[in-house]
């Protein structure tokens, strides 16, 4: 393990915790690129199976540009809010995953199919279906994709699909580059 990878552990405890104190958000920052760039990652979509807590995020450039001092170089996201993403193997190589954000009583869900292209050490997703309720109260459920789209997902080529690259894939928490640039720290929220 190098210094990186310790404050990303550290990070991760703290906020699983919450009783350590959390790495300031530019040292946060530039553990994440320095373990991109250290570290060849070596995982399956069977490591990546569970359910996992968004809590840092970079944006993209353009993202940080426009937000400016709001995103500043990472930010860590307020606990009011809460962003999982949950995924479920089917094989070796395909899935599902289900995006659920968060806000009091207010819950948006997103599921869709997952393919892991092992080569590239990508993971692609689509969402094809939401659900939106209310203290628990469905208030919609539909697909936002004709059912056709799930299958014609695993026929596309990647630089077709949205994408995470994990670089830092460990039982508390994983790291990943987003296909539009940024990063983001998921931790370990299987409770």
């Amino acid at each position: 393990m190098n210094d990186s990878t310790a404050v990303l552990e550290q990070a991760a405890k703290a906020q699983e915790s919450q009783s350590a104190a959390l790495p300031n958000a530019r040292d946060l920052v530039t553990a994440l690129q320095a373990t991109e760039k250290s570290t060849k990652p070596e995982y399956t979509l069977a490591d990546l199976t569970g359910t996992w807590r968004l809590w840092f995020i970079t944006g993209t450039k353009k993202t940080r540009q426009k937000a400016g001092v709001a995103l500043g170089a990472g930010r860590y996201l307020p606990k009011l809010i809460k962003i999982q993403l949950a995924y479920q193997a089917t094989d070796e190589t395909q899935g599902t995953v289900q995006n659920s954000v968060a806000l009091g009583q207010l819950k948006l869900k997103l599921t869709g199919p997952v393919k892991f292209w092992a080569n590239a050490h990508c993971l692609a997703f689509d969402f094809t279906q939401i659900q939106i309720a209310i203290a628990g109260f469905t208030l919609y459920q539909g697909r936002i994709k004709p059912e056709t789209a799930d299958q014609g997902f695993y026929q596309q080529p990647l630089k077709e699909q949205a994408f995470f690259k994990y670089f830092w894939v460990t039982h508390q928490g994983i790291a990943a580059r987003g296909r539009g640039g940024g990063l983001a720290l998921w931790y370990r929220d299987d409770a």
